[in-house]
């Protein structure tokens, strides 16, 4: 059995994809994975973590907006499309597994014409023009929030929630606190910009970091490339990275989950894979959606959560220096604001997503 895994861009769609192949590999040892996408640093690096072989194909995103762009994607599409009908030719799956996002449109449109049966993968509450046009090619889609299932035939959509690696909920505090030299004395503050980073994000925390430091310790997830500009920043405060209960990292592997155990207080963009890892380990969170994220995707992620009180939102153009000091106070000094938020967002994690996902691909095989 062989089945082809597509997607990338961002951590938050490769995660899955790696998460469901181990729940299938699971079920049938001797399934055969490839992963057939960008060719990126971060899809490469997370594949050969797997021994799962990648297979290079172009993609061109496709937006609602006018964009210069354009005049480049255009070029992209037909030639992912020639690149993957060749792929897909010779290693002829018997399904293909999508993340879904523009990087899958080549895969999952020639997987339609050869007849190979596609199951796509929705993360957010409101669905992106990608996803919208590949469903139309595939016959299952799986959607993460339930308010996404109206955007998709009945017959088609199932709840599943988001799939994440096995593990997530299983750090151990203790292992984080030595790894990163951190004391018992002080709560920490998990600062998390997605696997590309996020610079307001960045700039703010560097901002207000000496006033943070005075009773926090912080990891700061800064994305690879503001790693060094962000270590830059901190020094010219007289702040030394990796001292003093200040950490930055560029990205995060396996210790996310231990990180994740130790934290007090999350604050995030609100990509779907980051908000079921904050829900797995049942973390209070300042989620500070994207504004540029397509089809304004985030903002609706985050106010889902929010409408269950199961999150603080705050606005990027809202992310004033008070402001958010005081939102970090008033989570970090009330410990039943903290159990409430950490009640309600328990709900947005779906332990059995990779299984679910997994038996509906091998379904769709037999």
């Amino acid at each position: 059995m062989r089945i082809v895994l597509t997607g990338g861009g961002t951590g938050g769609h490769i995660v899955p994809l790696v998460a469901v192949a181990e729940k299938i590999k699971e079920k049938a040892p001797d399934c055969e994975f490839i992963f057939v996408g960008p060719k990126g640093d971060l899809e490469k690096k997370l594949m050969d973590a797997q021994g799962i072989p990648t297979k290079g194909v172009m993609a061109g995103k496709m937006r609602r907006y006018f964009s210069f762009w354009h005049f480049v994607d255009i070029f992209k599409i037909p030639i992912g499309i020639i690149q993957a009908l060749w792929h897909l030719l010779w290693l002829m799956p018997d399904a293909i597994f999508s993340k879904g996002g523009y990087a899958s449109f080549p895969v999952v449109f020639v997987g339609w014409l050869y007849r190979i049966p596609i199951m796509i993968h929705e993360s957010d509450a409101n669905p992106g023009l990608a996803n919208s046009v590949l469903a139309k090619f595939s016959e299952r889609v799986a959607v993460s929030y339930s308010q996404a299932e109206i955007y998709f035939p009945a017959s088609q959509v199932v709840l599943t929630g988001s799939p994440l690696r096995s593990d997530i909920a299983a750090g151990d505090a203790v292992r984080a606190r030595e790894m990163f030299h951190f004391t018992d004395s002080k709560k920490v503050i998990f600062v998390v910009g997605g696997s590309l980073g996020a610079r307001s994000i960045n700039n703010k925390i560097i901002e207000i970091l000496p006033e943070l430091l005075r009773k926090y310790q912080v990891i700061h997830q800064t994305g690879q490339n503001n790693i060094e500009e962000v270590k830059q920043r901190a020094g010219e405060q007289g702040i030394k990275a990796e001292h003093g209960g200040y950490f930055p990292l560029a990205f995060y592997g396996d210790e996310i989950k231990d990180i994740l155990a130790m934290a007090d207080l999350v604050i995030s963009r609100a990509g779907a894979s980051t908000i079921s890892e904050i829900a797995a380990n049942r973390k209070p969170s300042i989620l500070i959606p994207l504004e540029t994220a397509a089809n304004n995707h985030q903002r609706m992620n985050a106010y889902a959560i929010a409408k269950t009180g199961g999150c603080v939102v705050l606005e990027e153009n809202n992310m004033g220096h008070n402001m958010l000091i005081e939102k970090i106070e008033e989570i970090m000094n009330d410990d039943k604001l903290r159990e409430k938020l950490s009640q309600n967002i328990k709900a947005f994690y779906h332990p059995d997503a990779a299984e679910k996902i997994a038996e509906g691909i091998l379904g769709m095989i037999k």
